[in-house]
């Protein structure tokens, strides 16, 4: 299957709101059924510089498809500036086919070569195997548990804290 991976840009905000709402997907971000696209258009034109997020795009006849989206935001606090937190998606129909390493090698070139970062963190929900499997092929640690950190089809669930610590030296 051919796909590329491109900077997110205005007018993507429809093809990420159905992301974000796909049965498959939404049960392990914290989307909501519900969510609005205006909501996605929104976040989108009011990226700063903290904030950089790619899509995987599929192109059938001329047609763009979002089959996927990472981002990452730098924290703006001077004392934290050498950190951000890390989010993605993946369509349910184009899981396990290397969309999200492909996504993931974006987010830590950034990360690594253009952004200097030291520590990349992230949650994610203790039953969610295959994004935990993924980010530690990219050498992201579990660093402990948060109890019941969201909410999840009616039940309160655990997240996962973990993070890629990169060694400098320079």
């Amino acid at each position: 299957m051919d796909y590329y991976i491109r900077p997110i840009c205005i007018g993507d905000g429809k093809g990420i709101n159905e992301l974000r709402r796909m049965p498959g997907v939404f049960e392990n971000i914290l989307g909501i059924p519900s969510e609005r696209i205006k909501t996605n258009e929104n976040y989108i034109e009011n990226m700063d510089s903290n904030m950089h997020q790619f899509v995987a795009v599929k192109n059938e006849l001329g047609e763009e498809q979002i089959i996927g989206t990472a981002g990452i935001v730098v924290y703006a606090n001077s004392r934290l500036r050498h950190s951000a937190s890390f989010g993605i998606m993946v369509h349910r129909d184009f899981q396990n086919i290397g969309v999200g390493t492909k996504l993931l090698e974006a987010i830590i070139d950034m990360a690594d070569n253009w952004l200097m970062l030291v520590r990349v963190e992230l949650t994610v929900f203790v039953d969610n195997e295959k994004a935990i499997n993924l980010y530690k092929k990219f050498n992201f640690e579990v660093e402990g548990v948060k109890k019941k950190a969201a909410i999840r089809n009616g039940k309160y669930v655990d997240e996962l804290m973990m993070s890629r610590i990169r060694e400098i030296n320079a």
